[in-house]
């Protein structure tokens, strides 16, 4: 019992630690690459200045004002852990935004570069707090809520149109068009970043294969040189309503090629569908134990 509780203590202090060194990674990429070239946040962030253009009204108090909702919102449908955690994620951001600010570093004045290398940094420190079920605040938390309705859509995918929607507000409002075609480069780099962190680098493919081969295929699979579990589905032709077989098996990307070299081998006249499959557990792939 007291090995359970040290070691549920244990996780809480690394998720923590892990939310800490992500927003310390955020806020370097924002105070040292995108804020001295002018690329613009998007989020909470890029529409509080869309209302100071119009109203004069100071960001800081939006950006405060526009989280308590938000902040009310999460702790109502995602609960009090991860109000938490995007409590932390966001104060410490804030606070070492300005505290690197103080040091007047800019480690290049070459918008592209700032937009590329700024957004690979900034999207490392994001996916770390994202991946241990916190966030920034702010748009964060809407795009959170989003991806559970829309759950087929990856989060950066989410993330990049509203930030993109809330970028080409700005520019509209403010004229300034190079500053936010910047600001949409790095987005981009961010989400590609950030859904590496969240869904790894090494994607498998899901495949389907109707044949008449069916139970060669199979047998070729398990014991051939791709070497994957196989299940095999029921299926019927729509218009010939004759029963078939459907092989599906999860594969490797790299694994591909072989594996379309051995149905070529088998059956050429087999039909072949290949899909993306961003997360699989079980034997010969990731272990759902580890899953935090």
């Amino acid at each position: 019992m007291k090995e359970l509780q040290s070691k549920k203590i244990f996780r809480i202090i690394w998720k923590y630690l892990m939310i800490m060194v992500g927003a310390a990674i955020y806020a370097a990429a924002f105070q040292f690459f995108h804020f001295p070239n002018e690329i613009v946040a998007g989020g909470v962030t890029g529409i509080a200045m869309i209302i100071n253009a119009i109203t004069h009204w100071p960001v800081g108090v939006m950006i405060i004002l526009m989280n308590v909702p938000l902040f009310l919102v999460s702790w109502r449908h995602f609960g009090l852990e991860f109000m938490l955690a995007s409590l932390v994620g966001m104060g410490l951001s804030s606070v070492l935004v300005d505290t690197f600010s103080l040091s007047g570093l800019v480690l290049t004045t070459d918008p592209m570069l700032a937009a590329v290398i700024g957004g690979v940094i900034k999207g490392a420190g994001l996916g770390l707090i994202y991946y241990c079920n916190g966030s920034t605040g702010g748009m964060d938390i809407v795009v959170k809520f989003l991806r559970q309705k829309y759950s087929h859509i990856n989060f950066g995918t989410i993330m990049l149109t509203v930030d993109t929607a809330v970028v080409v507000a700005y520019a509209m409002v403010l004229g300034q068009y190079q500053s936010a075609m910047y600001s949409i480069i790095a987005m981009y780099v961010v989400t590609k970043v950030v859904d590496l962190f969240l869904y790894g680098i090494d994607n498998s493919a899901l495949c389907f294969i109707i044949s008449d081969q069916s139970a060669k295929l199979t047998d070729e699979i398990l014991s051939g040189t791709v070497h994957r579990g196989v299940t095999i589905l029921e299926g019927e032709g729509a218009y010939s309503h004759a029963e078939k077989h459907v092989v599906m098996c999860v594969v490797k990307r790299t694994q591909l090629p072989e594996l379309r070299r051995l149905v070529k081998g088998v059956d050429e006249h087999a039909f072949f569908v290949v899909t993306d499959a961003k997360n699989v557990f079980g034997k010969g792939f990731e272990s759902i134990s580890e899953v935090r």
